[in-house]
């Protein structure tokens, strides 16, 4: 295997009941491009079983991260084809427990995330149409267990859909798989579809590991509606259901639903101001409203210093970003100036632009909770607050000004979701830059071995929800370890990690420790911390730092308790 040390190292096991060599090769190829270095297992042909139900296996022999199993619709076919019909009325059931099994033996035998193939839909056409009335037919079948599969994959926290059936929708059946060569060689995917599926087991991998889109950034004129609202007016722009307006209500609602999802929208456009609102503010078919946008900048400056601006607004990196332009120009200059951010080149007719966008999948998740939705105005209440810092010449006097509040809280199973999802957001102000799962969150819930702190924020301006977690390991009856420290970049500056500091050195010596110890792990995006330590009275002992809570004095904050 080729070897990288830039590039991030992840322990992959590839199980499958027909040829992978060549997917395989298709997930390593695109996981350098993406900056992985995968380490890839790849079971034996058609060994799921003895692999996952047996402890002695090779794939309990190591610490993977991601255990990858895909059963092809091929071979489950020819299982349900030999049952007698009272048996085909009961093989998605009989498939959905063993799913059920094989996540059970995972989640026994490893820590390993379960990433599963669903189903592509296909059908022998024995009964015609009416397969889609009874539950004996193939097709029946498969869907009832795509469906199950979905229902277990909400209660299964560690177990991800690899959505092959979309992918198939999509593509087409006969673009995914090509017979021919699967009746010569097994294989079951087409030379085609490989960097497609491969592309897609990434986009969940990585979403997992925290890089994910977060930010949307629109242009105007052309891209959210035709035509040049300066030039053409509020009245002419083409936007609504008659003719090309239908293919820009497509991208508006496309981007108002990946609001709702918490994405963040930001307009960047050329144009006066007052101009460019009027339509968020007046055109009746118009989907997207001021409301929905973050941050919204519209002058006759350069693209790149107003996506500089958004992004100083946002504090998220240019990687987590999204920018659409109808104008090639405009987007070969942001490329140029911010390499990786996403800049999606899209087709010169607008007909086309949300066909072209979906199949992209932008926007993959590792999770979703209904707070998601909340983002858009803690952004709009950020902004107010940059507005407001402009009017003072001394920064104490500005925090003091915000009368910030703050609420502690151990860990519980209701703020799980939303812990584990900070943990795969945070990407600057992460000291070890560890990666948690619901299930992950919940196992330290229920356990007596750490202290479980989670942070949440308001000011005069708004709520800024939870904007921070600490896991203490109780090391030894005078040490604590910081297992996990990470904190929202939207509150950076505000001095909320004094706070915090104070908060776990109150803890300590409540309970009658006498250190703290942290780890600093250096990836390309935390070097934001790399002197934290030294510079808050942490001593370096072997790469190691510690903290000693006897001579510790509290930090300077402006935030107080609300416990």
């Amino acid at each position: 295997m080729l070897a990288n040390k830039r590039l991030k190292c992840l322990k992959v096991a590839v199980l499958a009941d027909s040829s992978s060599q060549l997917y395989v090769q298709s997930l390593r190829g695109y996981g350098f491009e993406v900056g992985l270095n995968l380490d890839i297992y790849e079971a034996d042909f058609d060994q799921i079983d003895s692999e996952i139900f047996n402890i002695s296996s090779k794939l309990y022999s190591e610490d993977w991260h991601y255990i990858i199993v895909y059963q092809s619709v091929e071979k489950i076919f020819s299982k349900y084809a030999k049952l007698n019909y009272n048996e085909k009325a009961s093989f998605a059931r009989i498939q959905i427990d063993y799913a059920k099994s094989i996540y059970q033996a995972v989640s026994e035998c490893s820590k390993a995330k379960l990433v599963y193939f669903n189903f592509a839909e296909c059908s022998d056409n024995v009964f015609g149409n009416f397969a889609n009335k009874t539950e004996y037919s193939f097709l029946y079948q498969i869907r009832k267990l795509n469906y199950e599969l979905m229902n277990l994959a909400q209660e299964a926290k560690n177990l991800y859909l690899n959505d092959l059936n979309a992918l198939s929708s999509t593509y087409g059946r006969d673009f995914v798989t090509n017979g021919k060569v699967y009746i010569q060689t097994g294989l079951i995917f087409s030379f085609e579809f490989l960097p497609i599926i491969s592309k897609n087991t990434l986009d969940i991998i990585l979403s997992i590991e925290g890089k994910f889109k977060k930010c949307l950034i629109l242009d105007l004129d052309n891209t959210l509606w035709g035509g040049i609202i300066g030039d053409d007016g509020i009245e002419k722009i083409e936007i609504g259901e008659l003719g090309l307006g239908k293919a820009f209500v497509q991208i508006q609602t496309w981007a108002k639903q990946l609001k709702e999802r918490g994405i963040i929208l930001a307009v960047c456009s050329k144009n006066n101001e007052e101009i460019a609102r009027e339509p968020f503010e007046r055109h009746p078919e118009m989907i997207l409203r001021l409301e929905d946008i973050a941050v919204f900048v519209a002058n006759w400056e350069s693209k790149v210093s107003n996506i500089q601006y958004i992004q100083s607004i946002l504090k998220i990196g240019y990687d987590s970003m999204v920018f659409l332009d109808d104008n090639p120009y405009e987007r070969m200059i942001v490329k140029s100036n911010f390499p990786e951010l996403t800049v999606p080149e899209l087709p010169a007719d607008p007909a086309e632009y949300f066909p072209f966008l979906s199949k992209l999948n932008l926007f993959e998740a590792a999770n979703f909770i209904l707070d998601d939705a909340k983002r858009t105005k803690q952004y709009q209440e950020e902004a107010n607050r940059i507005h407001l810092q402009k009017s003072f010449t001394n920064e104490d006097e500005f925090l003091e000004s915000l009368d910030m509040v703050a609420e502690v809280q151990p860990f519980s199973k209701f703020s799980a979701p939303r812990i584990a999802q900070l943990s795969q957001r945070s990407n600057q102000f992460n000291f070890r830059t560890v990666r948690l799962t619901e299930l992950d969150v919940n196992n330290f819930v229920s356990s007596d071995e750490y202290y479980t702190l989670s942070f949440s924020l308001k000011d005069k301006y708004g709520d800024h929800g939870l904007i921070s977690m600490m896991i203490l390991q109780k090391q030894n009856s005078r040490q604590l370890f910081m297992h996990s420290w990470l904190m929202s970049c939207r509150v950076l500056n505000r001095t909320a990690e004094n706070f915090i500091l104070n908060t776990i050195v109150k803890l300590g010596k409540e309970n009658g420790y006498e250190e703290i110890i942290g780890q600093y792990i250096p990836t390309p995006k935390n070097v934001l911390v790399k002197d934290y330590f030294a510079d808050n009275g942490f001593i370096n002992e072997g790469g190691e730092w510690h903290l000693s809570l006897i001579n510790f004095s509290n930090r300077k904050t402006f935030i107080k308790s609300k416990n």
